[in-house]
């Protein structure tokens, strides 16, 4: 993410925090005043254990200055034990760019680079737009030009269904990426194995290649277990039923969540490269390709039967049916666990003629509320086509 935020700062937040935040302003003047004033005084036991955790000193712009207190011992143990996990050559603002020379007003502000506040809001900013524009983007198209628009007539498709999707999604982005800030700030400061250059001493090219089937299959086991947890009942009716809201989905359905239900799904994607070697560049490569992914296979097109590959219709009986399909990227997990069902052949079949399709989707009602009674109760409060 510090390639991201380079370039960002460069042409747009460097100038913004300079004119809004100059480094000799009122404000600067303020915090200044308040944090060396009598009332917060400066404490050297919490300046050196907050130097070993994130080489926070005077002029690295940090949030908060030490106060007129210790830390207690434990406390200060820990703090230095985290502080040995951190590359001090990866924290951005403290080390040469990678990508664009810094800006002229790159220093102007009295929210330096490395300051943890500047860092986190303007990741939130950029990580939220950019959310909102590859889902609108990526599902967009795919509407346009992928999506089955048969699913429309189908008995459980909902009265008003891609509008709420789409209100659903637009307003659990922003929240999603509040809760997943801390593992971009970490990244930031330098607590995450990602790399930039492409040598003999990162690995060269074959690591490259070999971290992404590692991240795919790491990812897709976490997630497959996250997923089954959010199946438990009193899990699944707090967090994960608002997804479930929809028996068959459009492509806007991919990021219809509960914010802590699409935040926990992600955990794998964040606790890779805090674990794992991974090269910058790829991660965000990935990124875009785990979000293309989670709008396909709600597109409602079924162009394989795969038998490994968990694809668009092994998600669709995930759907239909709630039990089944857990995976992410590949049926392993779920053939472990015993959780895989086969997509139907009906799913696959083209230019069928309205009434056979009526057949098929009559078959897989009674099927779906014979489930979804066991799982959610005999009450059910979405509102379908058919009923309107």
């Amino acid at each position: 993410m510090d390639i991201v935020l380079e370039v960002c700062d460069t042409y747009l937040f460097d100038k913004f925090y300079a004119t809004v935040l100059p480094k000799n302003g009122v404000v600067a003047q303020k915090w200044s005043q308040l944090t060396y004033g009598s009332v917060l005084s400066h404490n050297s036991t919490i300046a050196a254990a907050a130097t070993a955790a994130g080489g926070v000193d005077g002029d690295s712009g940090f949030l908060f200055r030490s106060s007129g207190w210790s830390l207690p011992l434990p406390v200060q143990i820990v703090v230095n034990l985290i502080g040995k996990l951190q590359r001090k050559d990866e924290i951005y603002g403290k080390v040469p760019t990678q990508i664009v020379a810094p800006s002229i007003w790159a220093t102007e502000s009295f929210l330096a680079r490395s300051n943890l506040l500047r860092e986190a809001l303007s990741i939130f900013v950029i990580t939220t737009i950019f959310g909102w524009l590859l889902y609108f983007l990526v599902a967009g198209l795919s509407y346009m030009y992928v999506f089955d628009r048969r699913i429309f007539n189908h008995p459980r498709y909902l009265k008003n269904q891609m509008r709420l999707e789409i209100i659903q999604a637009a307003t659990s982005i922003p929240i999603m990426v509040l809760l997943t800030n801390p593992f971009f700030v970490l990244e930031l400061q330098g607590f995450s194995k990602l790399y930039f250059p492409i040598d003999d001493s990162t690995g060269g090219w074959n690591r490259i290649w070999w971290s992404i089937p590692a991240f795919i299959l790491f990812t897709d086991c976490g997630i497959y277990f996250i997923h089954r947890w959010l199946h438990w009942p009193s899990v699944y009716k707090a967090l994960h039923k608002p997804h479930h809201k929809w028996i068959v989905c459009t492509p806007f359905a991919s990021h219809a969540f509960h914010p802590v239900d699409g935040w926990c799904q992600s955990l794998p994607y964040h606790i890779y490269p805090l674990l794992f070697p991974l090269h910058k560049v790829l991660y965000l490569a990935l990124f875009l390709f785990v979000n293309c992914w989670t709008v396909m296979i709600h597109d409602g097109n079924y162009m394989s039967n795969d038998p490994v590959v968990n694809g668009t219709a092994c998600h669709t009986v995930h759907h239909l049916y709630f039990n089944y399909n857990y995976g992410q990227f590949t049926t392993l997990w779920d053939r472990i666990g015993g959780s895989y069902r086969r997509p139907d052949d009906s799913l696959f079949l083209k230019d069928t003629q309205k009434e056979q399709d009526k057949k098929i989707w009559k078959e897989q009602v009674v099927q779906m509320e014979e489930i979804r009674n066991e799982l959610e109760g005999k009450v059910d409060d979405r509102v379908y086509i058919e009923e309107e």
